[in-house]
């Protein structure tokens, strides 16, 4: 019986144990991949920890920005085979025939399967997932550079898009980490300039040395009076988990303008005027990771250089302590665990 390591969250809020579980076969439909890179996204702590209003079930595997080579098809997978290249995103599976699947929306699905949420997912060095969900890797794009493509990029890719970033507008992307580092490029590729707001001068180095037009210190200035002065901003993508950001990202808004919402806070609720929204012309708009197709697109963009991932490798057995360098703030962009 062959066994692999993985990190398993034994309960709710407790700490992940490195566990010997034997390596799953693949069923119906599925196939067998072995792991080479996998991501840590902030959303493998929420699920960990349970912060959100429906939790995973314990004992489970988190992880959604897996990349690695598939080693087994199980019966009916048809659609790739042995030795393929894939990256196991947030989107695990989906119905396929419900109105949002059908339409190009999949990622509202309402009964869909979500990677390392309510199925295992990639912090082990194999996992099952759906032949249908999984996407090609490019020959181009390394699997380190994908893991976090997998889901910071087309998070933020998607993002963008829904905005309707046209070139020459103005884009202020607010927090400038693992996703923000990434859709401050995407907004470059279609041709706008960007503000870069966070609160630490060492991202703020990093927006600039990927493009930025102009950089805001949230902590030491009032960015909606700065982003106000440079003109104002068409699209505001919010990456930041506190509900202040979203408030201030709103009113640095020209009119006509549109707020990406992406991250997460805690404290959800956020406050705008109507009175603004209507005669102003604005735009809020809920924007949830990406399809299997704008991954593909964002994989292609990569391969063709427009885009770099900034990354640092890290242990599986020093998971915990990696949870805790990104609650602190310590993260230049994104960790990835590599096998």
């Amino acid at each position: 019986m062959t066994t692999m390591k993985a990190a398993v969250v034994p309960k709710l809020g407790a700490a992940l144990e490195i566990r010997d579980l034997t390596v799953p076969e693949p069923g119906p439909g599925q196939v067998l991949v072995k792991i080479e890179a996998s991501g840590l996204c902030h959303t493998d702590i929420h699920a960990a920890h349970g912060d959100w209003p429906v939790k995973p079930s314990p004992p489970f595997i988190p992880g959604h920005e897996g990349v690695g080579v598939i080693q087994a098809a199980g019966p009916g997978a048809t659609l790739h085979q042995p030795g393929d290249r894939v990256a196991i995103a947030w989107l695990g599976s989906a119905c396929g025939h419900c109105g949002y699947c059908v339409s190009g929306w999949e990622t509202l699905c309402e009964t869909q399967q979500n990677s390392g949420y309510s199925v295992d997912g990639c912090y082990a060095e194999y996992v099952l997932a759906d032949d249908r969900y999984v996407v090609d890797v490019p020959e181009a794009v390394t699997s380190l550079d994908a893991a976090p493509l997998t889901c910071a990029g087309v998070t933020t890719f998607k993002a963008i898009k829904v905005a309707g970033l046209r070139p020459g507008e103005t884009a202020a992307i607010v927090g400038i980490g693992g996703l923000g580092h990434l859709a401050l490029q995407y907004a470059r590729v279609l041709g706008a300039r960007v503000i870069a707001v966070d609160v630490e001068d060492a991202k703020l180095d990093l927006a600039r040395e990927l493009g930025a037009d102009l950089v805001v210190n949230a902590k030491t200035t009032d960015p909606v009076k700065e982003i106000t002065s440079y003109g104002g901003a068409d699209v505001a993508v919010v990456t930041a988990a506190s509900a202040r950001t979203f408030e201030q990202a709103y009113a640095s808004l020209r009119r006509g303008g549109r707020l990406s919402c992406v991250g997460l806070p805690a404290d959800d609720t956020i406050t705008l005027s109507v009175f603004d929204t209507v005669l102003s012309g604005k735009h809020v708009i809920g924007s949830i990771v990406g399809t299997r197709n704008d991954l593909a697109d964002v994989f292609a963009l990569h391969a063709a250089g427009r885009t770099r991932v900034i990354s640092e490798r890290r242990e599986l057995a020093d998971v915990n302590a990696c949870f805790d360098e990104v609650l602190a703030g310590r993260v230049p962009a994104r960790l990835v665990f590599t096998f």
